[in-house]
């Protein structure tokens, strides 16, 4: 947990850039369709309007209504709500709304229930087996593994959607995001001339690995730092460091998984300009946006994403290390392979038996259930339907259609103020940035209570989750604050929603209503003995 003193510090850095008009025009030398679209996005709710009382907030139907007035191109998207409601239909079977998830979903809900039949498996054989890997890594690379038809076509479909040519990358899947850092930083030429420097706003364990490593082998792990509270990155600082005559590895991600800040592409180029290999980790990128990367003008010499079951359930999948073939002499010969997996067919498949064949450990094996095998054919055809969905919906249905929710949602939680305080203190104190055309699906936020002091975000988290809203919560670090600009090396804690391709109003809408029931002074303590009375387990404050 971060300590007593961030979180004051924090509090009052942030309460300071909160009061600040969040309505405030867009400055002169902003484009045209830039000043158009924010102004938009405030026409939804109207800039003049504040909400003190969780009960008078408009409908959702009002205020779609008001979108669509304001944003009539968000209902060319209408496609993704039809693709939802046929094939991911137990979102509304269940009334829960999930914005805990980052990731590519692999398959659809109705997958797993269509009727057994001579063409489809019975449900309960629409899985897929992880079979762990004996060959070392850069083996691996450079020949290839032993694998069937059944990895091999997942292999083929995942380059082709990624946008990533088989003619200039290898790839290796690998049981999660933290053992594909892992496999690199045990395999990438650490030293006292090869550091690492990372572009991330807050804390994550996958990223840990690899500065464990390198710091274990004699390297420099530093970070950008990040300004308080936009978290843009300092430019003068990354310029400096990349500059540095020391190279090594730059660890690059397009945006936060967090606050849903965006990075410009050209750090990637400066950083290849000076000598520094590149590792562009794509796993909060939403679906379709690789299309927009170029590959052809910035080839990262190493590229990671991850791949999830079905959107909205508990996450299980696995994840690709993409290595560009012209850097592969780059990495030590290690006999390392851990990490290293196969997607085999379910071991309960009658047909193809002879496919799990392929070397692994039953003591480590994870089953999951992403993949379909169509039986009928010897070769075991694998349906992707959750990346068919994407590839129909397109980048700019889907970019769009995540632009208009993302930004409406940050403009309604800034609506939100405490009745009766004075000058009518926030009700949320938003991180990173706030209404903008090119912000990322994600933002990173705390509940303050009528005094200004943080709700903790673990509690936001069980209390939303208790209203059938999944939230994740995580650390801010890496930042600079306050007048003096001094870095803290604490995180602070936060909440995190993100948005994905099937997000719709209604979801957006429901977050922002649960979020202004804290408007209520006696919200928490009502939550509290309402449990108590169900026997349930209490939420401790």
């Amino acid at each position: 947990m971060q300590s007593s003193n961030c979180i004051r510090e924090a509090s009052k850095a942030c309460f300071n850039s909160c009061c600040a008009n969040p309505h405030s025009p867009a400055p002169p030398s902003a484009a045209a369709p830039r000043r158009d679209f924010v102004s938009a996005i405030l026409s939804t709710l109207h800039p003049s309007t504040t909400f003190t009382n969780h009960e008078s907030l408009p409908s959702s139907r009002e205020l779609l209504s008001s979108l669509r007035d304001a944003l009539p191109n968000y209902f060319n998207s209408v496609l993704a709500d039809s693709i939802r409601a046929q094939e991911y239909y137990h979102f509304n079977l269940s009334n829960h709304v999930c914005l805990d998830y980052v990731g590519h979903g692999l398959f659809s809900y109705a997958q797993k229930l269509l009727p057994a039949s001579t063409s489809a498996p019975p449900p309960e054989e629409r899985f897929f087996d992880f079979a762990y890997s004996s060959t070392n890594f850069t083996s691996y690379l450079l020949y290839g593994g032993e694998e069937q038809e059944f990895h091999a076509a997942a292999k083929r479909r995942i380059f082709r959607y990624m946008n990533v040519s088989e003619d200039d990358y290898s790839v290796v899947f690998t049981a999660n995001q933290s053992s594909a850092f892992k496999l690199l930083a045990q395999s990438y030429p650490f030293g006292s001339q090869q550091n690492l420097v990372s572009l991330y706003d807050y804390d994550n364990e996958a990223l840990q690995v690899m500065v464990e490593a390198a710091g274990k082998r004699g390297g420099r792990p530093q970070s950008a730092v990040f300004s308080w509270p936009t978290l843009r990155v300092n430019s003068r600082k990354l310029r400096k460091i990349l500059m540095n005559k020391n190279r090594g590895l730059l660890a690059f991600p397009l945006q936060s998984r967090m606050s849903g800040a965006r990075y410009s592409y050209q750090w990637m180029n400066l950083a290849r300009e000076n000598g520094w290999h590149v590792l562009l980790d794509a796993s909060a990128l939403a679906a379709k946006e690789m299309e927009t990367l170029g590959l052809s003008l910035f080839q990262p010499d190493f590229l990671i994403c991850s791949f999830f079951k079905i959107f909205g359930e508990n996450p299980s999948g696995f994840c690709c290390l993409f290595v560009k073939k012209s850097s592969i002499s780059v990495l030590n010969q290690s006999s390392t392979n851990m990490g290293i997996i196969n997607l085999v067919p379910p071991r309960s498949s009658a047909i193809d038996e002879e496919l799990h064949s392929t070397p692994s450990s039953s003591s480590e094996e994870v089953p999951s259930s992403e993949i379909v095998e169509v039986h009928g054919n010897k070769n075991a055809l694998i349906e992707f339907r959750g990346l068919d969905h994407a590839d129909t919906l397109g980048l700019i249905l889907i970019s769009s259609r995540l632009r208009y929710l993302v930004n409406w949602v940050v403009n309604a939680l800034l609506s939100l103020r405490h009745p009766h305080s004075g000058n009518g203190l926030p009700l949320v104190t938003l991180y990173g940035p706030r209404v903008r055309l090119d912000r990322g699906p994600a933002l990173a936020f705390n509940v303050c209570d009528w005094k200004g002091e943080m709700v903790e975000p673990v509690l936001v988290q069980k209390l939303a989750d208790r209203n059938n809203i999944s939230l994740s919560i995580g650390f801010l670090k890496n930042i600079c604050f306050g007048e003096d600009k001094k870095k803290m090396d604490c995180g602070v804690g936060v909440v995190s929603a993100s948005l994905g391709m099937l997000t719709n109003f209604e979801d957006v809408y429901r977050f922002w209503a649960f979020v202004a029931r804290f408007l209520d002074a006696d919200f928490v303590e009502k939550e509290r003995w309402r449990y108590t009375a169900l026997n349930q387990t209490t939420v401790e404050v």
